[in-house]
């Protein structure tokens, strides 16, 4: 257990639309907002308690849209209104984050930030707090951004992957490695991902990112000048009312980019650490299989009631109150939320289902989506 530091802040990112895990996850209530293996708190609820351990309540920022705005109030009751950060339109992580970092400095501009996706699973709490201590020392002492990263087990075509170069030695670091970051690579071919698995050069991307906030800020202003030098510079007195007007006026026109593509894979000298805490992305059908205990038969069965023989290598999510017979079924996703049941080889799922969102939608409309 790690103390808390008030100069130590979190960003949650909770505006995704989660689509891969459809039809359970749906637009009006995305994977984050979901109870989705039946513990009692939803994946946001989860990933905030994980924080508010190790940092003060009013260093956690969340970034959502005016859609999911009502449910980040719902779930997170302790979270400080100021600290909710609501986008006009949705226009992708890079440039939520960078208001939520301009936002931070304006508290403290030698405060040191964590941003993290809102639907992680991570099995040793301890061993991922030791980290993230050791990753807020480093970036506290460098002008790096630094990425967690850690070991493939399998080559899942679902997720990026980060290739390590040449090894950092700080001294404040006893618990993992670091390195420089050679490339990022983007959900390969499942080929590439066994190449990559095989190598050992590669890690996993699990979407946790650390810098300083002052080094975060001047990253933005370098890869975004004409946005960030107005966004950052006009707002440094505003009120918190006024802050709202200029974005409401102009988010609309900035860049549509991912914190990954947009920050880092164009800036220099990123750096990634090898961690060893029991990670998976619950993105996808394929990693809730992948990560959760399997039952007679190597099936996965989530919070579900279900009768199943001669059936293997399934995973299965049923509403409450629904009993499922499955027979004879062998790899597939059995997956039933209100007016949509989707049966699907699992295989590489991700594609897959957003292929049949986007079928659905339009020859059947939104109420299916």
């Amino acid at each position: 257990m790690i103390e808390q530091s008030n100069k130590n802040y979190c960003i949650i990112l909770a505006g995704g639309m989660g689509r891969r895990l459809w039809p359970c996850s749906r637009e009006h209530k995305p994977k984050q907002f979901l109870d989705f293996f039946g513990v009692g708190r939803t994946q946001l609820q989860q990933t905030f308690d994980r924080f508010v351990r190790i940092l003060p309540k009013e260093n956690i920022l969340v970034c959502t849209n005016r859609e999911h705005a009502p449910l980040v109030r719902e779930q997170l009751p302790d979270l400080h209104e100021e600290n909710l950060l609501v986008e006009p339109v949705n226009r992708g992580t890079a440039p939520s984050v960078a208001w939520a970092d301009m936002r931070i400095c304006r508290r403290d501009i030698n405060a040191n930030v964590v941003i993290t996706p809102s639907d992680q699973f991570v099995l040793n709490e301890e061993a991922f707090y030791d980290n993230i201590h050791e990753a807020f020392l480093f970036v506290s002492r460098h002008n790096n951004l630094l990425t967690l990263g850690v070991q493939p087990t399998r080559p899942e075509p679902g997720y990026g992957y980060i290739q390590q170069g040449e090894l950092i030695m700080p001294e404040i670091v006893k618990v993992a490695k670091i390195s420089h970051v050679k490339s990022f690579v983007e959900k390969p071919e499942r080929d590439f991902a066994q190449m990559f698995m095989d190598s050992g050069e590669f890690l996993w991307n699990t979407g946790v990112i650390l810098a300083s906030a002052r080094y975060l800020n001047i990253c933005f202003r370098r890869l975004f000048p004409e946005v960030l030098k107005r966004f950052d510079g006009e707002l440094e007195h505003y009120t918190i009312e006024q802050e709202m007007a200029f974005v409401n006026e102009h988010y609309p026109a900035y860049p549509n980019l991912s914190i990954d593509k947009g920050v880092l894979e164009k800036c220099e000298d990123v750096c990634v650490m090898k961690c060893d805490f029991g990670w998976a992305d619950l993105g996808t059908w394929h990693s809730i299989y992948e990560c959760k205990q399997r039952g007679d038969g190597d099936n996965v069965v989530v919070d579900s009631q279900v009768m199943i023989e001669d059936s293997h290598n399934n995973v299965i999510k049923l509403p409450k109150g629904r009993l499922g017979v499955i027979n004879g079924l062998d790899g597939y996703i059995v997956a039933e939320s209100d007016n949509v049941l989707l049966i699907c080889k699992k295989g590489d799922s991700s594609a897959l289902v957003r292929k049949y969102v986007n079928e659905v939608q339009i020859k059947f409309g939104d109420e299916f989506i």
